[in-house]
């Protein structure tokens, strides 16, 4: 299986929160950055992915990707666990606005759905299920 291709923009890693919400300051910016982006790549996604508080799992070395549009959740998870040279048997979760979305999905049916005001789409990963069920539930058993 090949690794797909997701490009890297240069000036990434922020040490603050890069989500428009925490910094209203560089939402014109960023929607300049966001536009001259798709102007220039039509076929990809400006995506900014951060690491979920309270989670150990690794920080990712990069934050600004542009992702194909016909690349999947799965294929995009499958990138980022490359970037942060996660373990196999480790897992990984992917949230668009707190919400895990479906690995089958396209991520340009995620940008359309849940881009930012800004047009990034946002997107945090964690070790753990955190908007999710936590853990196993047990079944009763049939005595």
């Amino acid at each position: 299986m090949s690794t797909p291709s997701v490009s890297t923009s240069p000036a990434v890693s922020l040490a603050i929160s890069t989500h428009p919400s925490s910094r209203p300051f560089v939402s014109e910016k960023r929607k300049a950055e966001a536009e001259r982006i798709r102007q220039k790549y039509p076929d990809r996604i400006p995506v900014i992915c951060e690491k979920a508080d309270r989670t150990d799992i690794p920080t990712i070395d990069k934050k600004k990707y542009l992702v194909p549009s016909d690349l999947t959740v799965g294929q995009f998870v499958y990138v980022i666990r490359k970037r942060i040279k996660l373990a196999p048997e480790k897992a990984i979760f992917i949230f668009v606005d707190e919400v895990l979305p479906p690995t089958a999905a396209l991520m340009s049916a995620i940008y359309e759905e849940h881009k930012d005001e800004d047009n990034f789409l946002y997107v945090s990963y964690s070790g753990e299920n955190t908007f999710g069920q936590e853990g196993w539930l047990e079944l009763p058993s049939d005595s």
